[in-house]
């Protein structure tokens, strides 16, 4: 018994440190996380299989607490509720498909993936190991999903170290090779560093500025300007009046983050905007959990979540495959965009409070991570 506790104690500090590796928001080591399979499987029981699943679910996630506090302008109690409350899905899916006969569990480790790479599992299925696929096995699109996927199984199974070895081999091959993500020559994504004011201030001087940001980055060839997450604020007709006049007589097309007000809540959205007008270009399919999409709440005023909708949209003939913040952290979004084959992917977040965290490294992370694994183009654009 006591060597089973040593044994559990060393699976746990393990995992932990794996998880804080793999997502500490260098796409180069999003493999660590394939250790925490052969971790859960040498679990010596159920109990240590779930310790293990906690262990690395909490430390892939840590910065949650810290950005809720800073969110909600609190203290770490509501951040360190939600961290835990988040967790259950991946603990409680890993802790009951765990078994102690060897043989099942390459079937039960694929129905845990499965489980926590689409809803309603996957709503939180953040550290999922296979976006490592696209650091494996850049540029091989479904085959690399496909080899990461064999790969995770085998991991499971008596042969896991000749298995690891030839993922660590992809892995070196890839890394000695690594290029980032084009970004496609008509494509500009902007960065800014403006705090939480970003969306709040809705004065006409604050979008008269935003205005003057776009006209600077404007150039010859650039056609597509993008901004991050909740750029415009609200996207009324007046705001899209404004924006349109200023863009008069200009090729560029603006696509940026705004909320639309409805009558039973709004919608995180994607607008693009040109000389010719305005059109909301994609409504966010998963919206934070919590903080924005609040199921449990019968009047919920929070943003709606349609899992499955839109999972591209057409801009001017190009195919745009769009993540808008949390949708870069879960599998199914991306996965779900690549089935329509997009020309570009446009990744969008407002991170201003996940200040002195690794979460918008993260997001990058997998977002380029998807865009190798696929060989898309990436635009990316973020608040902070």
């Amino acid at each position: 018994m006591r060597r089973d506790h040593v044994g559990t104690a060393a699976l746990i500090g393990l995992a932990i440190a794996a998880a804080s590796i793999g997502w500490s928001g260098q796409v180069l080591l999003l493999p660590t996380a394939l250790a925490f399979p052969v971790l859960w499987t040498h679990a010596p029981n159920r109990m240590a299989a779930g310790l293990v699943s906690a262990a690395y679910f909490l430390a892939a996630s840590h910065g949650l607490p810290q950005g809720v506090a800073t969110f909600y302008s609190s203290d770490l109690w509501p951040g360190l509720l939600l961290w835990l409350a988040a967790s259950v899905s991946f603990f409680g899916v890993h802790t009951v498909l765990w078994t102690s006969v060897r043989t099942k569990r390459p079937h039960r480790y694929v129905a845990a993936g499965i489980m926590m790479g689409l809803p309603p599992f996957g709503i939180t299925g953040w550290a999922h190991p296979i976006m490592a696929a696209g650091v494996l096995f850049p540029g091989w699109g479904w085959w690399g999903l496909a080899a990461t996927t064999a790969g995770l199984i085998g991991l499971v199974t008596r042969i896991w170290p000749a298995v690891a070895i030839a993922l660590a081999g992809a892995w070196a091959w890839s890394a000695a090779t690594w290029t980032d993500p084009e970004v496609p020559h008509s494509w500009r994504g902007v960065d800014w560093q403006m705090g939480a004011s970003l969306g709040r201030e809705a004065g006409l001087q604050r979008q008269r500025d935003l205005i003057a940001t776009v006209q600077k980055e404007a150039s010859d060839g650039v056609g597509y300007i993008v901004l991050p997450e909740s750029a415009l604020g609200f996207w009324t007709p007046t705001v899209e009046r404004l924006w349109t006049r200023a863009l008069a007589g200009s090729p560029v097309t603006v696509i940026a983050g705004a909320s639309v007000i409805g009558a039973d809540g709004y919608d995180n959205v994607l607008v693009a905007v040109s000389a010719g007008g305005g059109r909301v270009l994609y409504r966010q399919r998963m919206p934070v959990p919590g903080s924005m999409w609040q199921p449990w709440w019968g009047d919920s005023k929070g943003a709606p979540a349609d899992f499955f909708a839109n999972p591209v949209v057409v801009l001017n003939g190009y195919k745009v495959a769009p993540l808008i913040c949390y949708e870069q952290l879960v599998a199914w979004p991306a996965l779900q965009s690549m089935l329509h084959d997009p020309d570009v992917i446009v990744a969008v977040g407002n991170g201003w409070w996940t200040a002195n965290t690794s979460i918008v490294a993260i997001q990058r992370a997998s977002a380029g991570a998807f865009a190798r694994l696929f060989d898309k183009p990436l635009v990316i654009s973020f608040n902070t």
